[in-house]
C-alpha cells in the first residue's frame, strides 16, 4: 500500500527493517542504546560493532543515564544497507493513562526531525513499542501514521517514509489504520 502526503510517498510493506536500503532506518531502541531483543537486537547484530561503539560514545557524552523516551539520536548504519540508524525509545504501555500516546508520537516526530537535520531523504520505521513494550498494535499504528502525516505536512525534505512491518498481522493493522487516518486527515 502507498499514499502521498505532500511531496512525500508513504509506503506500508512487510519485511525486515535491517534489509531496507533507505538512507536511514529507525531503531526501536532500549534506553541503554546497547542493543537488546526484537528490532533493537536485530539492528545491532546485523549492523555490527560500529553501531554499538557510536552508541557508547553518545551515552558517555550526552545521555549517561540512558536515552529518554521520545528522544532520538543518530549513528552510522555500520554493515547495514542503510547509511544511518536513528535510535528512538518508545514508551512502555501501562494502560494508556500515563502519556504514552504523546511519547510515542514524539518518538516518530523526533526521528523525522533528526532525519531532516541530517539531510536524510528516505527513512524506514518499524512498529515502535508494539513488541516487548506492549503497546496495542491498532492504537500504536494510528499514532504512528498520524505523527508521520502531520510532520510531512509541516516540513519538506523527506521524500519517502516506509513503515516496515515484520508480520502480515502488523501490515494489515497499519494498512487499516492508514485508511482511517488518511480519510480523517484529508
Amino acid at each position: 500500500m502507498e499514499a502521498k502526503v505532500g511531496k512525500a510517498r508513504v509506503l506500508f510493506i512487510r519485511g525486515d527493517i535491517t534489509d531496507q536500503e533507505t538512507d536511514a532506518i529507525v531503531n526501536a531502541a532500549n534506553p541503554s542504546l546497547m542493543g537488546g531483543g526484537g528490532v533493537d537486537g536485530a539492528i545491532h547484530r546485523r549492523g555490527g560493532e560500529a553501531i554499538l561503539e557510536e552508541c557508547k560514545r553518545i551515552r558517555a557524552s550526552k545521555w549517561p543515564n540512558g536515552l529518554p523516551t521520545g528522544e532520538a539520536v543518530i549513528t552510522s548504519g555500520g554493515k547495514l544497507k542503510a547509511k544511518h540508524v536513528i535510535h528512538t525509545v518508545g514508551p512502555v504501555f501501562r494502560g494508556g493513562g500515563r502519556g504514552e500516546a504523546g511519547l510515542l508520537a514524539r518518538a516518530y516526530a523526533n526521528s523525522l526531525k533528526l532525519a531532516l537535520e541530517n539531510k536524510i531523504k528516505t527513512i524506514s520505521f518499524p512498529s515502535i513499542s508494539t513488541g516487548a513494550y506492549g503497546y496495542p498494535l491498532e492504537e500504536a499504528s494510528k499514532i504512528a501514521i498520524r505523527s508521520v502525516v502531520e510532520f510531512l505536512r509541516q516540513n519538506e525534505g523527506i521524500e519517502e517514509v516506509r513503515f516496515v512491518l515484520f508480520s502480515d498481522r502488523d501490515l494489515r493493522a497499519y494498512e487499516e489504520a492508514a485508511k482511517q487516518v488518511l480519510r480523517l486527515d484529508s
